[in-house]
């Protein structure tokens, strides 16, 4: 058994390796970078610390009404935490990417947007308390949010975003949890 477990666990990583690869590949032309910093909670008294870095390749398309559609790249490190008192793991660190879609104003000082991602995750451990586990340390990630891109040279973002992390039951139990947070960035 823990032999298969390892199996899927060395599949999985380097499955995320070769696509953290291949966005780094793809992003060699990029048009622009960023630095995400965001904090949050959850329903399961954890909070979350996590650091990103953003890859906007400046795809835009359809225009309407002075907004329109972009696509960019995330990846994350987060770190989370728990004080309850049946911790089994009460520190957790989490690694993933996410494709995210967002419709955003053309033009002006402040451009406010809403975004949606879904992306893939790794945990460090799948079990956090005696009582709560996500069974899997491989997570779907699906985040929506609302923000705004502002300054002279568009060099900042704030923002609020929902994340659910499941397994989408690919092993029982499946949970799954839910974070809320806000976010700073700075784009280069």
């Amino acid at each position: 058994m823990h032999k298969n477990k390892g199996l899927w666990r060395n599949k999985i990583s380097h499955s995320v390796i070769a696509m953290t690869l291949g966005l780094a590949s793809a992003a060699a032309p990029a048009d622009r970078w960023g630095v995400q910093v965001a904090g949050g909670v959850t329903n399961h008294d954890f909070k979350k610390a996590d650091i990103g870095v953003v890859w906007d390749p400046d795809l835009t398309w359809w225009e309407i009404g002075g907004f329109h559609f972009t696509l960019q790249g995330k990846g994350h490190v987060s770190y989370w935490h728990t004080t309850e008192s049946n911790a089994v793991h009460p520190n957790i660190w989490e690694v993933g990417l996410t494709p995210v879609l967002r419709f955003v104003k053309s033009s002006g000082y402040i451009r406010p947007f809403i975004e949606a991602g879904v992306g893939v995750r790794l945990l460090s451990h799948a079990r956090i308390t005696n009582d709560f586990t996500v069974s899997t340390v491989f997570q779907f990630a699906d985040m929506v949010g609302v923000g705004a891109i502002f300054g002279g040279h568009q060099n900042y973002q704030a923002g609020f975003r929902f994340q659910h992390l499941s397994n989408a039951s690919i092993k029982e139990p499946n949970p799954g949890i839910n974070f809320s947070q806000v976010y700073l960035q700075y784009n280069f």
